[in-house]
């Protein structure tokens, strides 16, 4: 069997980063772990193809090559999925799907006529369809009917199929699940509240296989909550550390995690002393009333700044989410997000409108309310809100608009990140740092040119800079690199302005249009007793 692994495209979006990319000469920021996952869990004597449309085209030699398409899609992604299935189908090629966006929305995929519908975790699943196929049925939906499975007989993904030089992280996984219970979070919705982990064996002869590949690049463990299970995870690190030290420190690493994190002082010691330097934290809103309306209580429980200050001084760079539009809400809540992200000096925030998910505890609630104004959701930071609020949506979206275009003003971001990076613990290690190249040279060079003469940061850059390397030096090359993503923001925070503004109008005539409507109906059901008795 020839199958082609299709990934589709990724619009513009907060991740997306084209113009840092474009710099160190790369052409996507993370690899379709899922996809080489599943191409470890299928046959192994089956043939299998990788095209990942954000790294290359699809040519008619792939088309014409594969007898079966296997595809995988997170939501923001479903665009190019449907327009991909349906081209397949076009083409008279059997058409599987499976993943995040599948397993929560299948129905679309069915309209555009995907032949197998693989849902859930694919460890379950997957055999359960190479089983069908082998016993020739033509279609069919499986899934694991609620059975999670044991993570730890998950083979090592094939990474052999990537393209080596055309992502900027790799990608690895030790856990699956999170304990909390965040009302507007798919993930326990996927993956169940009970962490499941690999053991340390396991993930090791992960990286032994990037190492043997010859990957140099930064490894993201795509674990949504990488701490859930903290002992497992201090397991772990403890073979890591052993792992690093053999290998002369070959990757650095960086992970999602709960602000918990910053209540456990020895864990974040061991995970920078094995090479992790960065950290994505769920922070959402400053706003207690808030957190507590979502049910994020354990960002209720100690200060959320002195929770940043202690991860960063331990050597973590905090990256952060932060979300505005949760019910009950009080005006300002945008300045009041964007005031947090300055005093805290967090560099990269991920801030965007909430979304009610499918099969999230919101959605279901909102439901019920009658406050779901559509039955699918878009987690780009370019889409309105698909549901009735509880303050005026135009309140909400200007608040967004104007707070994003703060956090990423020049001098805000310059600023943070060098606030950030004086205090930041420096690594422990002797790290081996990649080596200097054209491609090294020529990014430093539009850097210090864009950000160092041309804007008005022209001053600050440089003082900035001269400062980290006399009080910080071993991160000042971390700092450049954070420098960079100012690339992609530069642009991004206009490409959210003018999209949230034209779906905000739409929006406001829309509305005006429906109450002019209304008026009129009104108006001729009072006339018409009067025109009856004439």
């Amino acid at each position: 069997m020839r199958v082609l692994l299709l990934y589709p495209l990724f619009p513009k979006s907060f991740f997306s980063f084209e113009k840092t990319l474009e710099l160190v000469g790369r052409k996507a920021l993370l690899p379709p772990l899922g996809l080489i996952t599943v191409a470890a869990i299928l046959p192994q004597t089956w043939e299998y193809r990788l095209v990942d449309r954000n790294v290359k085209d699809l040519t008619e030699a792939d088309w014409d090559w594969a007898e079966l398409v296997i595809l995988s899609a997170m939501i923001v992604q479903k665009d190019d999925l449907l327009a991909q299935v349906r081209e397949a189908k076009r083409r008279g090629k059997k058409v599987a799907v499976g993943g995040p966006y599948v397993t929560s929305v299948s129905h679309e995929v069915a309209q555009a006529g995907a032949d197998y519908l693989i849902l859930d975790e694919g460890e379950i699943t997957i055999p359960m369809f190479v089983e069908a196929l082998e016993n020739g049925a033509e279609n069919g939906t499986f899934s694991a009917k609620g059975e999670k499975p044991d993570v730890s007989t998950t083979p090592v993904p094939r990474f052999e199929l990537l393209d080596k030089d055309a992502y900027d992280s790799m990608a690895l996984q030790f856990s699956r699940g999170c304990p909390f219970q965040c009302e507007f979070c798919d993930i326990i919705v996927l993956y169940g509240r009970k962490p499941r982990t690999k053991t340390p064996s396991q993930f090791l002869a992960e990286l032994d296989r990037l190492y043997e590949l010859g990957f140099d690049q930064s490894i993201f463990l795509v674990d949504d909550n990488f701490i859930g299970n903290k002992r497992n995870v201090k397991l772990l690190l403890k073979e890591l550390k052993g792992w690093m030290e053999s290998h002369n420190y070959p990757f650095r690493l960086y992970t999602e995690a709960s602000v918990d994190l910053a209540q456990d002082q020895e864990l974040m010691d061991m995970m920078v002393d094995c090479n992790f330097n960065a950290v994505f934290l769920g922070i959402e809103t400053p706003d207690e009333s808030s957190l507590t309306v979502t049910k994020k209580f354990q960002n209720t429980r100690d200060s959320l700044s002195d929770a940043v200050e202690a991860i960063t001084r331990s050597g973590l760079r905090v990256m952060a989410g932060f979300i505005i539009g949760f019910d009950g809400e009080k005006p300002g809540a945008g300045d009041r997000i964007a005031r947090f992200v300055q005093q805290t000096s967090i560099p990269i925030a991920l801030f965007s409108m909430l979304q009610a998910l499918p099969d999230t505890a919101l959605w279901h609630r909102l439901e019920k309310e009658g406050r779901l104004v559509e039955k699918i959701a878009n987690i780009n930071q370019t889409t309105l809100m698909n549901f009735i609020p509880t303050r005026p949506i135009e309140q909400i979206a200007r608040e967004y608009i104007e707070a994003f275009w703060d956090i990423y003003d020049p001098i805000n971001f310059l600023d943070r990140v060098y606030n950030h990076f004086l205090i930041m613990g420096p690594p422990r290690n002797r790290v081996r740092r990649r080596s200097i190249n054209w491609k090294t040279i020529r990014a430093l060079a539009i850097i210090f040119w864009r950000q160092g003469v041309l804007r008005e940061t022209r001053w600050k850059f440089w003082i900035y800079l001269y400062n980290i390397i006399k009080h910080n030096p071993k991160v000042w090359d971390h700092y450049i690199s954070i420098c960079a993503y100012f690339e992609h923001f530069y642009e991004y925070r206009q490409i959210v302005r003018n999209q949230i503004e034209t779906q905000l109008a739409e929006f406001l005539a829309a509305s005006a249009a429906d109450s002019m409507s209304t008026a009129a109906d009104k108006k001729s059901e009072q006339e018409l007793p009067e025109s009856a008795a004439a």
